[in-house]
């Protein structure tokens, strides 16, 4: 017969066993409470209190979340422990939901300040800055005292989402109020949010840094972790050398900050400084990982140093014998992309094929490799093979696609996407948006854009740059502009993108404004924005101001001008006709002028029929660039415009006889959710019969009010009524004569063309625009015309 002592003595010994399974590692303690487990229900055994719950312990920390449930719904009443346990457990294996259900269903008169540390906890870990936040509030309201562990956590979440320096004051007060200000854990946790924050695009780095540097500096007792996390947060915040002083100022060997100093030089390109850290690093003898080996290895890549490279994966495999799966892999990835970028392709694949584990990361590498060369076909095929896939994976494809011109199968993968469960994030709908952009289809572009507010991107930096250039080369630049200061935050390439939409809706003079406004902003040019601003004042023949912005670049703002800064300035004079001064430029060049420099000044030649310079600038780019159809293109129409017919057919032979062959002057309009295409002379279309005789009433009601075919434009030696039946069957002139069949009355009609504009067509849709009381919108291959009221935006400047 068993009494009560018997019983508990049974249970002490249970108890004592299952103790003793806890101190081991996850796998062993699972390992060896289970048979004491097994033994309990075969002796009859009924556990209670104290023994049931380091058995929902011992299987939560092994990951056996089903047995530890069944064990917690077998109890009538689970106490406060059982409930922390299970949640802890959940918020592990990152099932925020069940975490959150626990914590819910829990009666407030249970809990206690651990039960809430253990919610918030699992918010932070799982990312969700705001929720953490936001429960750390209603313990306060519900009268339970935060502890230093409340505030680790509380202050771990706010570094997630801080964006201002009032967010960290906020919770520097209520710990400083706590009592809990001198626990190192908890300052620790409080400089980590003031870096952190500091990184913000909307926050005042400096202040903050100095916040946290005062921190430290008043800290009773530091530990590794604080000096990690000083040294980290001023490489973060790119003050390299406060984090240096930092470093040389610590006999500790913090492997961690010798990492991130390494990784912050190679982001600051001073790849130099990068292998001279690694070098003292080795000579002081500090532990090297897998952090490090990745660190130097990307180095190499990003410097081209190939030689260094294969000697530091020499190093890694004489150093590291037998490297554990969780070192050997971030490493073999990090060769994986130096060999690629090096064009050691086939070594690339071959550490690939070889690894005997692989992640995803693994997996995507490879295949943004095949996306970055341009290799789609390659990059579809491996998708394919992709034993499973995540949302990254979608992004490289769906951006990858867009930006090497499979706009509409990008968009394909992007429906693909959803339709196999995955949610979009802000990256895969910019891919989505950009692909809009190529094709020039708004209304999709729209939805796109309800879409990411639906989904609560409309935050997002990716999505909104790539909203702001969607509606720009869709021809809404209001709308562009509209969302731009609408955005909670922007960064460079917000102005640029703005900057450029306003420049190619031949706004420059406003461009020239908000590039004036981003720098009293503080935001300094790069490159990208240089291009744009001389860009805008290019196409508004603003020349005075695209020199001074030139000028201002290496003067200034220490930003050398490369070959795309010289073709656009070149471009800028030749279109105002100054080709002196542009041959000024050209000799000035710290290099030999490339294909864009020839390309710029014979596009000007042609403006201003110099036929002489672009002849010279014409056989520079037979040499350069032998099948490029657009040199002899505007070679062939300059000795068009001037009458001089020989030399015309001599170019054209010359593309004959090299193979070159043109590319069609196409356009094309979206009407009713489908695009329809025209070529010149289009007899395809459905409609085309129709098309022509509203052209032929159209061209009728034009010449009324002055409209006189201009001929010069037609490059064939042909009879005059020749030349203006030639003239009406233009690509541009069908599509937005369609348009004006088709759209509603009084909508604007938006025409894509993937060549420059054609004379004739220009002038005739000024007309158009009057006679039809209507907007026509047209993107050639260079700008935006918008013509209204018999007007167009470029001032016939183009």
């Amino acid at each position: 017969m068993t009494t009560p002592d018997s019983i508990r003595t049974v249970a002490n010994r249970y108890g004592f066993m299952l103790q003793i399974c806890c101190l081991q590692s996850p796998t062993t303690s699972y390992t060896l409470a289970r048979p004491v487990h097994a033994h309990m229900i075969a002796s009859g055994f009924q556990p209670r209190g104290h023994i049931l719950n380091r058995l929902i312990d011992i299987y939560s920390k092994s990951s056996k979340l089903n047995y530890a449930r069944y064990l917690f719904d077998e109890i009538p009443q689970p106490d406060i422990v059982a409930r922390t346990t299970l949640i802890a457990a959940y918020s592990a294996a990152g099932d925020l939901k069940l975490s959150r259900k626990i914590f819910s269903d829990t009666p407030l008169r249970m809990r206690d300040s651990v039960f809430y540390n253990a919610m918030i906890t699992a918010y932070s870990h799982n990312h969700d800055g705001h929720a953490a936040i936001e429960l750390f509030c209603d313990m306060q309201r519900d009268n339970f005292r935060p502890d230093n562990y409340t505030f680790t956590s509380v202050l771990g979440a706010l570094a997630l989402v801080a964006e201002k320096e009032k967010h960290c004051q906020q919770l520097h007060c209520a710990v400083v109020k706590s009592g809990t200000g001198f626990v190192t854990s908890v300052l620790n946790a409080l400089i980590s949010s003031y870096v952190k924050c500091a990184a913000s695009p909307s926050a005042q780095s400096s202040s903050l840094m100095a916040e946290a540097r005062r921190l430290f500096d008043e800290m009773p007792n530091r530990d590794e972790l604080s000096w990690t996390t000083i040294i980290t947060g001023y490489v973060k915040n790119n003050d390299l050398d406060a984090a240096k002083e930092f470093l040389n100022g610590t006999s500790k060997k913090l492997g961690v900050a010798w990492n991130a100093m390494i990784s912050g030089y190679a982001h600051r390109g001073l790849y130099l400084e990068a292998f001279e850290m690694f070098r003292k690093m080795i000579m002081s003898k500090i532990q090297l990982d897998e952090f490090t080996f990745t660190s130097v290895i990307s180095v190499c890549a990003n410097a081209g140093c190939f030689r260094l490279g294969k000697e530091m994966h020499a190093y890694f495999l004489k150093t590291v014998a037998n490297p554990a799966p969780d070192v050997a892999m971030p490493v073999n990835n990090a060769l994986i992309t130096f060999y690629w970028k090096c064009g050691k392709v086939d070594i690339a694949r071959e550490i690939f094929n070889k690894m005997p584990e692989r992640d995803l990361v693994s997996w995507n590498i490879i295949l943004s490799r095949y996306v970055n060369v341009g290799c789609m076909d390659e990059a579809k095929s491996f998708f394919n093979e992709m034993p499973e896939k995540n949302i990254l994976s979608w992004i490289i494809m769906i951006s990858g696609l867009a930006q090497t011109g499979f706009a509409e199968e990008a968009l394909k993968f992007f429906n693909r996407m959803k339709l196999q469960g995955f949610d979009p994030c802000d990256y895969a709908f910019a891919g989505a948006i950009i692909s809009c952009s190529v094709l020039g289809s708004l209304k999709h572009g729209r939805q796109l854009h309800a879409q990411v507010v639906r989904y609560g991107h409309e935050s997002s930096l990716s999505a909104g740059n790539a909203l702001i250039t969607m509606y720009a080369r869709c021809g809404v630049v209001d709308a562009a502009h509209c969302l731009f200061i609408n955005m909670p935050c922007v960064d460079a390439v917000s102005w640029n993108a703005m900057i450029a939409a306003l420049g190619q809706h031949g706004q420059g003079t406003q461009a020239i404004e908000l590039f004036e406004e981003m720098l009293k902003e503080g935001i300094l040019p790069d490159r990208i924005s240089f291009l744009t601003v001389i860009s805008a004042c290019s196409h508004a023949g603003l020349v005075k101001e695209g020199r001074k912005y030139f000028d201002s670049m290496h003067n200034v703002y220490g930003v050398t001008p490369d070959e795309e800064h010289y073709a656009r300035i070149i471009d800028l004079l030749c279109r105002a006709g100054k080709f002196s001064e542009a041959k000024e430029v050209m000799e000035s060049m710290p290099f030999e002028p490339g294909a864009p420099i020839w390309e710029a000044l014979l596009a000007g030649c042609r403006i201003h029929g110099n036929i002489d310079l672009g002849i010279e600038a014409a056989e520079r780019l037979f040499e350069l660039k032998p099948q490029h159809d657009g040199t002899y293109v505007l070679l062939s129409n300059m000795y068009a415009v001037a009458g001089q017919w020989n030399d015309m057919a001599k170019v054209r032979k010359l593309m004959r006889d090299r193979g070159v062959k043109k590319e069609p002057g196409c356009s094309w309009i979206e009407v009713e959710n489908k695009v329809h295409s025209f070529l010149v002379g289009d007899a395809n279309h459905p409609e085309v019969r129709q098309i022509y005789n509203y052209l032929e009433q159209l061209v009728l009601e034009m010449r009324k009010i002055g409209y006189v075919p201009d001929t010069k434009y037609v490059l064939h030696d042909v009879e005059s009524d020749l030349k203006e039946h030639e003239l009406s069957t233009h690509s541009e002139k069908l599509a937005v004569a369609y348009g004006f069949m088709k759209l509603p009355h009084g909508a604007t009609v938006r025409v894509f063309k993937n060549l420059r504009i054609c004379g004739d067509c220009h002038n005739a849709f000024k007309f158009m625009s009057k006679v039809v009381g209507r907007e026509i919108v047209v993107r050639d291959g260079k700008r935006f015309h918008h013509f209204r009221d018999g007007k167009c935006s470029c001032g016939d400047y183009w």
